[in-house]
């Protein structure tokens, strides 16, 4: 984790191909509060922004750990994106 006023957000699997974007850098002037917040200010950039966020079975860690919704955030946070996945 790093102290800057920045957020790592990562996009896997089919979300990261939906978007073209695996990582990015997400600074802005206040922090989102929470996982939904950011997800919300993600999803407003554009209708394939929306598209991809709008699954109910998305999937988020902070810091590699699960994650809900209200799970608040911190600058220097790494944020995961993600489908469910299965496996046998």
């Amino acid at each position: 984790m790093s102290n800057d006023n920045a957020i790592t957000i990562l996009y896997f699997a089919s979300l990261g191909d939906a978007l073209g974007l695996s990582e990015e850098r997400f600074s802005q002037a206040s922090l989102p509060a929470d996982v939904a917040s950011l997800r919300a200010q993600l999803a407003a950039r554009d209708a394939k922004w929306a598209a991809a966020l709008s699954s109910t079975n998305l999937r988020c860690a902070v810091n590699q750990s699960l994650a809900k919704p209200e799970h608040p955030l911190c600058w220097g946070d790494e944020v995961a994106f993600f489908p469910p996945v299965t496996g046998g």
